[in-house]
């Protein structure tokens, strides 16, 4: 009982928070635990896209489904990009990322979509996946940022011009036995640009240094 609470002390005292918009966590462990991982995977990030009431009535169900889902798989496609600049300029460990596009198929395989991944916990995907980490996450915005959805609701739903806001917890957990590794949760409010890489580059601009999986200048 006295190991137990020993740990949780350790854990509460590493979140960090500043000004009440970001809170991160990082395991005790998680560098020395990283040094063993060759391979991680991303998997869509679970979205929620708050539209207003005029807008929302616009579209159908399914196609507002549609747009959370592109939202989810845009923001997975955002995070690989950034570990893959960071992997190119040698600041990421000797580590490899999976590509979404084989994320998924392996994924799909199994009957696992979008809408059922998150019934899955981190081991069971990374058994399917063969990685050692799996990188997942919610989101939430005001103001979809996936290519060419912005544009569409501006043009259908008068959508265009929207302060951008968004919520983003990310999590990363260990493949073996699913032990959460590192959590951030941020909120941001405009300058957040046009693109899901945008959104990911001001999100991550100051995590990254607590990620253990970056190298430290």
């Amino acid at each position: 009982m006295k190991k137990y609470l020993l740990t949780l002390i350790v854990v509460l005292g590493v979140f960090i928070t500043s000004n009440g918009q970001t809170n991160l966590y990082e395991n005790p462990e998680f560098d020395e635990i990283a040094k063993s991982h060759k391979i991680i995977a991303i998997v869509p990030f679970k979205t929620q896209v708050t539209l207003r009431p005029r807008q929302r009535e616009k579209m159908t169900t399914e196609e507002f489904k549609d747009l959370e889902r592109t939202e989810g798989e845009g923001l997975q496609n955002g995070m690989f990009t950034w570990f893959l600049k960071r992997k190119k300029r040698g600041k990421l460990l000797n580590l490899d990322l999976q590509e979404p596009k084989r994320t998924n198929a392996l994924l799909a395989k199994e009957g696992i979509t979008y809408d059922n991944v998150y019934e899955y916990t981190s081991d069971e995907l990374a058994v399917i996946l063969g990685v050692d980490a799996i990188i997942s996450g919610d989101f939430e915005t005001n103001k979809p940022m996936s290519e060419g959805a912005s544009l569409a609701l501006g043009l259908l739903v008068g959508f265009a011009g929207a302060t951008n806001t968004a919520v983003i917890n990310m999590s990363v957990n260990n493949g073996a036995d699913g032990v959460l590794l590192w959590n951030y949760n941020k909120k941001v409010r405009g300058g957040l640009g046009s693109t899901p890489d945008d959104l990911v580059n001001v999100l991550m601009r100051k995590a990254s240094r607590r990620l253990s999986y970056t190298k430290k200048s």
